[in-house]
């Protein structure tokens, strides 16, 4: 891996995929043996290079969410805050250089954790990793939960939405960072800023599109407005 500067956020550093990486070779299954034309692609340098792990790099929703907490350092600072599906950790880094009295990292990959833990010490930053999912259970007691980016599969969404709303239940502030993928909540979403950010897979030099920072409002049902339980 390579470090280097976010796109829109010089302040941070990460270790993120680059052609002559070879990361991508961490997305085939443990234990099998690479086919003739995966050999033959580790050995195209110039080729182009598969899909590379999702936390290798900065996506856009979690991207416009660090930079919406670095300029407004006082969304958390002083607080416990929560980076829910952390990938490469950006966010939880954000919080933490902001001044969060406690940043708690969630991710599943342990490729991802390591790579957190790189990501963390490369920005002089501490932050607590949990290595498992834990939507399925109730929140951790923190003040603040940032979700950047976790809306681009139906199955993941069905089981983040709910743990969202365990968390306004027991008081928690949500924020959402999104380039609008397909299966965004829309209707529970507040705007709160937008911000122009390069996205995950998009070529170099290409026009960047907006994407919005949210706050995670309650279900309105019958003109009043509730958590799921």
């Amino acid at each position: 891996m390579r470090i280097a500067p976010v796109a829109a956020l010089p302040e941070i550093r990460l270790y993120a995929a680059h052609p002559a990486s070879g990361m991508w070779r961490l997305t085939r299954p443990q234990g099998r043996a690479a086919e003739p034309e995966e050999e033959a692609d580790e050995a195209d340098e110039d080729g182009p290079e598969p899909q590379p792990p999702y936390w290798a790099y900065a996506w856009a929703g979690g991207a416009v969410l660090a930079r919406y907490i670095l300029d407004r350092p006082e969304t958390v600072a002083g607080l416990r805050v929560l980076d829910l599906g952390a990938g490469s950790g950006l966010v939880g880094i954000a919080a933490a250089r902001a001044g969060a009295s406690e940043v708690i990292a969630s991710e599943i990959d342990r490729n991802g954790v390591a790579a957190l833990g790189l990501n963390a010490a490369a920005n002089g930053v501490a932050i607590a990793v949990v290595g498992e999912d834990i939507t399925a259970g109730p929140p951790p007691p923190v003040d603040v939960v940032a979700a950047g980016d976790l809306f681009y599969r139906q199955d993941l969404a069905d089981r983040v939405i709910p743990f969202l709303d365990r968390c306004l239940a027991a008081g928690i502030n949500v924020l959402i960072g999104d380039p609008g993928r397909a299966y965004l909540p829309r209707s529970r979403l507040r705007l709160l800023a937008e911000y122009q950010v390069p996205d995950v897979g998009q070529a170099k030099g290409a026009a960047t599109k907006p994407s919005g920072v949210f706050s995670f409002e309650p279900e309105q049902l019958g003109g009043e407005f509730r958590s799921s339980p």
